[in-house]
C-alpha cells in the first residue's frame, strides 16, 4: 500500500490523518486521491469497507480554501446517518485546515439548519429531500460549488432520489469537479454519469470474498408479527451470555429495547439519535457484562471491538450482504464459536440467497422453539445455579432450616420449589413493536426486484424516503400496525427515519 505522505499530501491533511490513525492509502483511497488531486472527474465502484469516505474527503479538503467563505463542496447522501458519518469524518480530515462544515437533513429542525447556513460553511453534507428544501427556501446558494460528490448513488437510486438529483445538479455550475461513488453501476447511474461528468476517470475496486469462520449461522422463516415473541423463546432457550440484537431502525431499536426490559432482560439500545456519551455508557455496561443484550442498528454498531459476544441476532435481515457479515462478525473472535439467527419473512428470502451466496455458506433452518421448550431452557439454567450453589457454597447456616423443611415435606418437593424459585418463567406481558415494511423483492444472483418493494408516486420520488422529504414525516412501515402480541399502539415512531438498509462503512476510512 501507498503511504499518503507520496500522494502529495499536505501537512495540514497528513496531521489530521496521523490523529485519526491513517498512514497508508486503500487502493480506492490512493486511486481517487491521485485523480482528484489533479481536478479530475472519476467515478468510484467499490463495496463497503474500502475507505471510499477518506478516498473523496482528502482531495475535497485538499481542494477548500480556508479563507473564502461560499459553499465550496456539496456532498449528497441517501441516509441522514450517512450524511452524519461522513460529516464527522470530513470534519476529522479538515480539522488542522479549520474547515467549516454542515450537514442537513430531514427529521432535523430545518429553522435551525437556516441559522447554521448563516455561519458561511465551506462544505455541505445534505440527503436529497432537504437539500432540495433549502434551495427552495432559497436558504442554500450552490453558485461557487467546486466539487460535488454523489456518495452511495446506486442506494439514492433505490430510493427513488434520482429527480432529487437531477433537480440539485441543476443548480451547481457546470464548471466543477464531479465524483461519484457506487458500488454498482445500473443504467440511470450510468445516465448520470454521462450527462454531467466529463470524461471521468474510473476507480474500480473488485470486492474482497467475505467468509465467516467459526460462526453457526442460522434463520427463521416467520411473519413479521411473529418475530418478537419467537425472539424471546430463543433468548430463553440459548440463555447468551452477551448477545447483539440488530435493527433496521431507531425506532425498531428503541421498541426492542424497551420490550425486550418488560420481559425482564437487561437490555439496553445504541442507535445514531443518541448523544455520544449516552452511547459510550451503554457500549461500557455492555463491555462490564452489566447487560446482557445490546440492540443496535448498523450505523451504531460499526467498529465495535466487544470481545466474548455468543449470539447476534438479525431482527431484521439487512439488504446488502457485506452488512450482514459486518453484524455477525461481532461473534466467534479470536478463534471462539459464535452462532447468529437471521430472521426473514417469505417475501425477503431472495435477500438470505444473496448473502448465501456472498458467504458462500449455507443457513441452517431453524424451527423456532415453543412455550414450553422456552420454559425447559429456564429451568435447565434454574437447576444448572442450584447444584452451582451446592457444589461452591458453604451452606452449613442453612442445614438447620434445611432439616426443618424435610420434617414435614418429601425432599422430591423441596428440591423442586427450589428450582421453582430459580426457574426464570417465559414472560407474555404484551410490547409494542411496530411493523416494518419488508425489504423490497429481490432475486437472488442479480439481486433484481421482482416485484414490490418502494411505491412511488405520480412525481417519481419514492414515498419512503429515509431522510424524511420535505418534512420529515414520512414512515417505512406503511402506518400503525402492530404485532398480535403487542397490546396498544405506539408514537414513539412519528417520522422515523431509516438508519439500516444501506451499505455500512467500516472505521478505516
Amino acid at each position: 500500500m501507498t503511504n499518503f505522505s507520496e500522494l502529495n499530501v499536505s501537512e495540514s491533511t497528513l496531521r489530521s490523518l496521523k490523529r485519526m490513525g491513517f498512514e497508508e492509502a486503500t487502493p480506492i483511497q490512493e486511486g481517487t486521491i491521485r485523480f482528484g488531486l489533479e481536478g479530475r472527474d472519476i467515478i468510484g465502484q467499490a463495496q463497503t469497507g474500502t475507505g471510499k469516505t477518506a478516498a473523496f474527503g482528502i482531495p475535497l479538503i485538499e481542494k477548500i480554501d480556508p479563507k473564502n467563505p461560499a459553499i465550496q463542496a456539496l456532498i449528497i447522501a441517501p441516509t441522514r446517518e450517512l450524511a452524519i458519518q461522513v460529516s464527522e469524518e470530513l470534519y476529522k480530515l479538515g480539522y488542522d485546515k479549520r474547515v467549516k462544515l454542515l450537514s442537513v437533513y430531514g427529521g432535523q429542525d430545518i429553522g435551525r439548519q437556516i441559522r447554521a447556513l448563516k455561519n458561511k460553511p465551506q462544505i455541505i453534507v445534505g440527503t436529497p429531500g432537504r437539500i432540495i428544501d433549502h434551495i427552495n427556501r432559497r436558504t442554500l446558494k450552490l453558485g461557487d460549488v467546486q466539487t460535488l460528490v454523489l456518495d452511495e448513488a446506486d442506494e439514492m437510486l433505490n430510493m427513488g432520489f434520482i429527480d432529487d438529483i437531477n433537480a440539485i445538479l441543476e443548480h451547481v455550475p457546470a464548471e466543477r469537479q464531479t465524483l461519484l461513488f457506487s458500488a454498482t453501476m445500473p443504467g440511470p447511474i450510468r445516465k448520470i454519469a454521462e450527462e454531467f461528468m466529463k470524461e471521468p476517470e474510473v476507480v474500480k475496486i473488485k470486492s474482497k470474498e467475505m467468509t465467516v469462520e467459526n460462526i453457526d449461522q442460522y434463520f427463521v422463516k416467520s411473519q413479521e408479527r411473529e418475530k418478537f415473541d419467537i425472539l424471546s423463546r430463543l433468548l430463553n432457550v440459548h440463555q447468551p451470555e452477551l448477545a447483539i440484537i440488530f435493527g433496521r431502525t431507531k425506532r425498531r431499536v428503541d421498541e426492542l429495547a424497551q420490550a425486550l426490559s418488560i420481559r425482564g432482560y437487561l437490555a439496553e439500545g445504541i442507535h445514531g439519535d443518541l448523544s455520544q456519551a449516552k452511547r459510550i455508557s451503554v457500549l461500557r455496561q455492555f463491555k462490564e457484562n452489566k447487560i446482557d443484550i445490546l440492540v443496535a442498528t448498523d450505523v451504531a454498531a460499526r467498529g465495535l471491538d466487544i470481545s466474548g459476544v455468543t449470539h447476534v441476532y438479525n431482527f431484521d435481515i439487512p439488504q446488502d450482504p457485506e452488512s450482514y457479515v459486518h453484524r455477525i462478525g461481532r461473534t466467534g473472535r479470536a478463534g471462539k464459536s459464535g452462532l447468529a439467527v437471521t430472521f426473514v419473512t417469505p417475501r425477503e428470502m431472495g435477500y438470505l440467497r444473496i448473502v448465501e451466496e456472498t458467504t458462500k455458506k449455507r443457513m441452517t433452518p431453524l424451527r423456532p422453539p415453543s412455550s414450553s421448550e422456552a420454559l425447559v431452557g429456564q429451568q435447565r439454567i434454574a437447576m444448572e445455579t442450584l447444584a452451582d450453589i451446592v457444589t461452591k457454597n458453604n451452606l452449613d447456616d442453612y442445614r438447620t432450616l434445611a432439616s426443618e423443611l424435610l420434617e414435614d415435606n418429601e425432599a422430591l418437593d423441596v428440591v423442586a420449589a427450589a428450582l421453582r424459585a430459580l426457574t426464570k418463567e417465559p414472560d407474555d406481558t404484551p410490547v409494542n413493536i411496530t411493523e416494518e415494511r419488508p425489504l423490497p423483492m429481490r432475486r437472488s444472483g442479480g439481486g433484481n426486484r421482482q416485484g414490490g418493494g418502494y411505491r412511488r408516486d405520480g412525481g417519481g420520488r419514492s414515498n419512503n424516503r429515509r431522510d424524511g422529504g420535505r418534512g420529515g414525516n414520512s414512515r417505512r412501515d406503511g402506518g400503525n400496525r402492530r404485532s398480535s402480541s403487542q397490546s396498544s399502539r405506539s408514537n414513539s415512531g412519528n417520522g422515523e427515519r431509516r438508519e439500516g438498509n444501506r451499505r455500512p462503512r467500516r472505521r478505516e476510512s
